[in-house]
C-alpha cells in the first residue's frame, strides 16, 4: 500500500549501523574472516570470492565514474547532460553492488526481511538505461574492441569483472541458496556496462574499433 500524500515513504533497507574506528583488527591473520552472522570462515571460501570480486567490481565502476565526470567536465551542453546522466547511473550502481555485497555476505537463514540487497527493482532500472541508451546507438556489425577512449576501456573492464563476479555467484548458487535476484542483477549489469561503453564512446564522438580478424598477424602475412 502507498504512503498516504504527505507522509514520508518508509526506507526499502535499514540504514547501516556500524562503526570503523580501527582499519586493522589482526583478527584476519589466520586465513578466516567473518560473515554477516558472525560466522567465521576460510577467505578462500566460495562466498567470500564472490562477494570480494563484487567489491573488486564496484572499485572499477568507481573508477569509470571518475573517468565519466572529467568527460563530463570537458563537454558541453547536450553531450555533458548525456555525460552527467551516465555518471548518474553509475553511481547507483555502485550502492546497488553493496548492498549485493550484503547479501552475499550473509548465510541465507541469517538475512533479515530489510537487510539491503538487490531485488526486480533495481534489474528493471538497468534494462531501462539499456534501452534508452540503445535508441541513439548503431546495430553493431561486428565485435567491438575495448578502447577508443578512456572511459569506453574503463567500462570494459567494470563489464568482464562482472561477468566473473557473475560465475563466481553462480558457482555459489550451485553449493547453497543464493537470491535470484542477485544473478539476474550480475547478468544485466555487464549488459548495462556494455551498452553504456559504446554509449561512452557515442557521447564523446569517439569512433568504435570493430574486431577484424584479418588485422591479425597472421591475417596479414597471408
Amino acid at each position: 500500500m502507498s504512503a498516504k500524500l504527505g507522509e514520508p515513504q518508509k526506507a526499502a533497507f535499514d540504514d547501516p549501523n556500524i562503526a570503523i574506528n580501527r582499519v586493522y583488527t589482526k583478527k584476519g591473520d589466520t586465513g578466516k574472516t567473518g560473515l554477516v552472522g558472525g560466522q567465521k570462515v576460510d577467505k578462500s571460501d566460495g562466498r567470500i570470492d564472490a562477494y570480494g570480486t563484487v567489491d573488486e567490481l564496484n572499485a572499477f565502476v568507481g573508477a569509470a565514474r571518475e573517468s565519466a565526470t572529467e568527460a563530463a567536465r570537458a563537454l558541453s551542453g547536450e553531450a555533458s547532460d548525456r555525460m552527467s546522466g551516465l555518471v548518474s547511473s553509475l553511481l547507483r550502481v555502485q550502492h546497488e553492488l553493496f548492498n549485493l555485497g550484503s547479501i552475499l555476505a550473509t548465510l541465507p537463514e541469517d538475512v533479515h526481511p530489510r537487510q539491503p540487497r538487490v531485488t526486480d527493482v533495481e534489474v528493471a532500472a538497468l534494462e531501462r538505461d539499456i534501452d534508452e541508451c540503445q535508441e541513439v546507438l548503431e546495430p553493431l556489425r561486428s565485435f567491438v574492441l575495448p578502447g577508443g577512449a578512456r572511459l569506453n576501456a574503463d567500462l570494459h573492464v567494470a563489464r568482464t569483472v562482472c561477468r566473473r563476479a557473475e560465475r563466481l555467484t553462480v558457482a555459489l548458487a550451485q553449493r547453497t541458496t543464493v537470491e535470484a535476484e542477485t544473478i539476474r542483477y550480475l547478468n544485466r549489469l555487464s549488459d548495462a556496462l556494455f551498452v553504456w561503453s559504446r554509449y561512452a564512446s557515442h557521447v564523446l564522438d569517439v569512433p568504435e574499433t570493430l574486431w577484424q580478424p584479418n588485422e591479425s598477424a597472421s591475417g596479414k602475412s597471408a
